[in-house]
C-alpha cells in the first residue's frame, strides 16, 4: 500500500521538476540563490510530455545545483506572456533572476544535460 500512496500522493520526488504558478514564480525562480530551469508546458501537448519525461529523468542529477520547475501555461498564462513563450514546450534557464537561455521544442537528452551542466557551473 505504501508504494501506491507514494505513487499517487502528488508529491514530486527529489530532483523531479516541481510545479510552480504565476504567483510563486518570482519567489521560487527569480529570488532563488540557485539557477533554475523552468519548463513551460501544457497537459494537452504531447511534445511537452516528452520534454517533461527527460527533465524527470535527469533532474535528480542536479539536486542542490539547479532547481527544475514546471509551469502549466494553461493554468498560469501570465508568466508565459511575460517571457514571450509562444511555443511549447519551452524551457527557460535562469541565473540570478535573469533569463539566460531558451530551449524551444524537444531537445535530446545529452544536449539538454550539457545545457544544465553549464547552468550549474
Amino acid at each position: 500500500m505504501g508504494f501506491l500512496k507514494n505513487l499517487f500522493n502528488g508529491q514530486p520526488k527529489p530532483g523531479k521538476p516541481r510545479p510552480i504558478t504565476d504567483e510563486s514564480f518570482e519567489q521560487e525562480v527569480l529570488a532563488s540563490d540557485l539557477p533554475a530551469a523552468v519548463d513551460f508546458w501544457s497537459p494537452r501537448c504531447p511534445p511537452c510530455q516528452v520534454m517533461g519525461g527527460l527533465l524527470n529523468e535527469i533532474g535528480p542529477d542536479y539536486i542542490g545545483q539547479v532547481n527544475i520547475f514546471k509551469l502549466n501555461v494553461d493554468q498560469n498564462p501570465q508568466t508565459a506572456i511575460n517571457y514571450q513563450v509562444r511555443n511549447i514546450p519551452t524551457v527557460i534557464l535562469f541565473r540570478n533572476g535573469r533569463a539566460e537561455e531558451r530551449i524551444v521544442g524537444i531537445l535530446p537528452l545529452n544536449p539538454l544535460r550539457e545545457k544544465l551542466d553549464r547552468l550549474a557551473r
